[in-house]
């Protein structure tokens, strides 16, 4: 039988069971994310736009199925029907995109590094290129502080971020942070992947801690992450199709609660919003492979 590793860059295709990733290799399938793709923010305005419309799109069809007498067509303009979700929303989409979440089935309940995990998709990457998507774990935290111990990860740029929890990103050996603001346009060399969530890498702790010496930023706003998770793009296609991940769409608040506060029920509450079979796979119990 063909093992496929999940969550990194391998290469192999093929089914069978998900064995756990033991990070990078040497060739350069398992090479980290181009991080000078980093050096300016882009923006995303007219994307997290359209991410709003689309959700209420969504909103508006669930409520058609639930009540048929509803209007189809609604008075409000796009604008305004987009203002009309909820704080905290999340619902299914066919394909990933950057600023997505990959939301682990019960396929994955065997698997010890990726059971019941909820990952960000940072970029989507591109087929063909060895640029393939990436993103961080948002649930596993490590319950320790930087200051507590002293990951190679991190380097010696620690200092200023002493009391900053953290969390277990992935297996692949590149480690990252996330940086949650109301302003990205002072976040300047970093990449905003949604409205207010932009993401960084181990290279640009500096600019991180000059960020924190001017008050720009402060230790609530930063998560790290120990590694991430990568694919090779179709292999991530792959995944999705045998049923490991669900694949959603979320709100900024969503996000932003789970880079700042505990994100030890995230997996739950995504599945509950997203409705239907996933909020019954929200109750399941953990299934037993033996």
């Amino acid at each position: 039988m063909e093992i496929r590793r999940i969550g990194v860059y391998s290469g192999v295709t093929g089914s069978g069971d998900a064995s756990v990733p033991t990070g990078d290799s040497s060739d350069g399938l398992n090479k980290p994310p181009d991080e000078s793709k980093s050096t300016e923010p882009i923006n995303i305005s007219n994307s997290n736009y359209w991410r709003d419309v689309r959700a209420n799109l969504v909103r508006r069809e669930q409520e058609l199925l639930v009540d048929p007498s509803v209007p189809a067509e609604s008075k409000a303009s796009s604008e305004e029907a987009a203002h009309q979700l909820p704080q905290k929303w999340a619902h299914p989409i066919t394909m990933p995109e950057a600023g997505c979440v990959l939301v682990a089935t019960e396929v994955l309940d065997d698997d010890s590094v990726f059971e019941r995990t909820v990952i960000l998709l940072l970029r989507l990457g591109s087929r063909g290129t060895f640029d393939g998507p990436f993103g961080v774990i948002l649930n596993r935290p490590l319950y320790t502080k930087i200051k507590n111990v002293n990951p190679s990860s991190f380097q010696d740029q620690t200092t200023p971020f002493g009391d900053c929890a953290l969390f277990f990103g992935g297996p692949v050996d590149m480690s990252m942070f996330l940086v949650r603001t109301k302003d990205s346009s002072r976040l300047k060399g970093f990449e905003e992947v949604i409205p207010g969530i932009c993401f960084g890498f181990r290279t640009e702790l500096e600019k991180a801690g000059v960020l924190m010496k001017s008050s720009a930023i402060k230790t609530e706003d930063l998560r790290f992450f120990v590694g991430h998770a990568a694919w090779d793009y179709e292999q991530l296609l792959s995944e999705i199709r045998a049923g490991y991940w669900a694949v959603a769409s979320c709100s900024t608040e969503l996000i932003s609660d789970a880079v700042s506060t505990d994100p030890s029920c995230l997996w739950t509450e995504i599945l509950q919003l997203m409705g239907g079979h996933y909020s019954e796979l929200s109750q399941k119990p953990k299934q037993d492979s033996s």
